[in-house]
């Protein structure tokens, strides 16, 4: 949906993002992520994003706007011995419940998809938020089950794996489903 009114596009992260990164650093924000972050643990973050050097982070805009809503991004990730890429994303409370961050994430699929690096892509949200639950079931990822997940470093979690294939037939076998359950 990017350029629609109601959908949205994805802007690489700048030097000029760090305020996004203090938005999104609240308890109720950062409650399935260890807690809010130091100011220093914070720039860290931000000198990572700025340098992310296999896939990229993105400040999330409405397209009809230009308002910043979020963030997204996409990275590898050593995954049971296969190199993979990972996703995650935040948006902000006054944005949230309007299907902004299942936009997102298919823009992150579709640029993941482009980078033809990976053929799998994979989003590990804790057991416990059903709100990342469900993006990832809306954006078209198949459940593979729960995993222990270390994040932030430390800290160990039981996660749901998420993932989805970005190979070009799975585009066929995703519109194929998508078609079926709309004639049910």
């Amino acid at each position: 949906m990017t350029g629609e009114p109601g959908g949205v596009r994805l802007e690489p992260w700048s030097p000029d993002d760090f305020w996004l990164l203090r938005r999104i650093n609240t308890p109720g924000m950062t409650e399935h992520l260890g807690g809010p972050e130091t100011e220093e643990q914070l720039a860290a973050r931000h000198r990572r994003y700025l340098a992310v050097a296999a896939g990229r982070m993105y400040r999330v805009v409405l397209a009809g706007t230009g308002e910043t809503v979020g963030s997204i991004g996409y990275w590898e990730h050593d995954r049971q011995g296969e190199t993979v890429w990972e996703t995650g994303w935040g948006v902000l409370p006054e944005f949230q419940r309007r299907g902004l961050a299942v936009l997102a994430a298919r823009e992150v699929v579709g640029v993941a998809r482009d980078a033809n690096t990976h053929r799998h892509l994979h989003a590990l949200p804790r057991v416990e938020n059903a709100a990342s639950n469900a993006v990832c079931r809306r954006a078209g990822f198949t459940l593979l089950g729960e995993v222990s997940a270390e994040y932030p470093k430390g800290h160990w979690s039981v996660s749901n794996d998420w993932r989805l294939d970005l190979g070009r037939d799975a585009d066929v076998r995703q519109e194929f489903a998508d078609v079926s359950r709309r004639r049910s």
